[in-house]
């Protein structure tokens, strides 16, 4: 998944009687009063599974190992090919799984159905993630929305007074407006689902392509695109997956502009650095991530104690104002002190519409053309990166 943006939220005292509310409605399951075996074993994207050490006011996790017992252990993951990897290994109960690995996961029978009758606030999730087709197979869940958001351009203030306004700036050779070329300043991210952003900004630089859908690519059109990443390939410093690498490489090597997450944006901004992000003309790519249940959970009873807590509102809040993302609860926007009155907004909770959101490209589009599956992504793109 490629990110960008800012995120948060922290129930003010004025909803504490709603917060007390939801609290007790989530003890009051009988998974929710049943001992946890100790631990539990996430694999999440970097920035949200917090317990206070980057930043003392977000931490989501304290709270719950002293009303769960449950000890939170967290293997970050930079890619969805990593996520998936890790939990075809096993040995993890829980996972933060974008649009473009979780129905892998349930094909593969790694993850477990969820009973959302178990899911004490399952009715306050937004209503266009509660059936969305990345977690619900044939109408069974296999996860609980957690965050989506939008993978925004990233990019240095004092080189851009003016937000860029297409994805142009990191696709084609030319001069920044400083007066100094682009090649060696700007960053593409190292994972296939990579391809859709060069598809995207295709469909309107070169609309006689005729491409409609980011994921779904003809022959054609699947070649047009890996043309442009091998141009793009001549220009770009580093192929970015770690998230404080790409900090590093905006703050003391030289690199202006990316694609990025809301997370590095916000880390960025908050060290007083000249940087912000934007969303392009062209749209841009997204994800909506589910929180799924390994089916060999080593810890089945503190992980459904995660489940119920990942939609506890002041967790979504916090996280959506840490990592810039939108809270899969929309009650999370509100009274919370870190996100802001407008954070939501701020981070696209109106753009969901218009977000490109990550999904396993297949061999048959829905149009009934055969197009290019996400096994050609993987392996041309890595052609890519090696200079073919």
């Amino acid at each position: 998944m490629a990110r960008i943006g800012g995120i948060g939220i922290a129930l003010a005292a004025a909803i504490g009687l709603a917060a007390g509310f939801h609290a007790a409605a989530a003890l009051a399951s009988p998974e929710s009063q049943q001992t946890g075996e100790g631990f539990v074993d996430i694999v999440a994207w970097p920035g949200y599974i917090e317990r206070g050490d980057s930043d003392p006011n977000y931490d989501w996790v304290t709270g719950f190992e002293k009303r769960t017992g449950c000890r939170v252990r967290v293997k970050t993951a930079s890619t969805s090919d990593e996520m998936v990897a890790l939990m075809n290994e096993g040995g993890f109960d829980v996972a933060t799984v974008s649009g473009d690995a979780s129905l892998r996961l349930i094909a593969g029978k790694r993850v477990k159905p969820v009973d959302i009758a178990k899911i004490p606030l399952w009715d306050t999730v937004d209503d266009r993630l509660k059936n969305a087709p990345w977690h619900t197979v044939d109408g069974v869940h296999y996860g609980v929305p957690y965050q989506w958001g939008t993978n925004v351009l990233m990019y240095n203030t004092e080189v851009f007074e003016t937000p860029p306004d297409s994805w142009r700036v990191v696709f084609e050779p030319m001069s920044f407006p400083d007066g100094k070329p682009n090649k060696g300043r700007i960053q593409a991210f190292d994972g296939a689902m990579y391809i859709a952003d060069a598809a995207l900004y295709l469909k309107f630089a070169k609309p006689e392509l005729g491409i409609a859908d980011a994921y779904e690519l003809d022959e054609k059109q699947y070649a047009a695109a890996l043309d442009l990443l091998r141009q793009q390939r001549k220009i770009v410093s580093r192929y970015w997956h770690d998230a404080f690498i790409q900090i590093d490489d905006f703050v003391n090597e030289g690199v202006v502009a990316s694609s990025s997450w809301p997370f590095m944006v916000n880390l960025l901004v908050r060290q007083g650095k000249p940087i912000a992000s934007t969303v392009p003309k062209e749209g841009a790519t997204g994800w909506a991530d589910t929180t799924m249940v390994h089916v060999d959970a080593p810890h089945p009873i503190c992980a459904q104690h995660w489940l119920e807590h990942s939609l506890d509102p002041k967790l979504q809040g916090d996280l959506a104002s840490y990592f810039g993302s939108v809270p899969a609860v929309p009650a999370a926007c509100e009274n919370n002190a870190l996100l802001g009155k407008d954070g939501c907004k701020t981070n696209g909770i109106d753009n969901f519409d218009t977000v490109h959101f990550w999904r396993t490209p297949r061999s048959q589009c829905g149009d009934q053309r055969t197009c290019v599956p996400y096994y050609r992504w993987v392996t041309d793109y890595i052609a890519v990166l090696g200079g073919r």
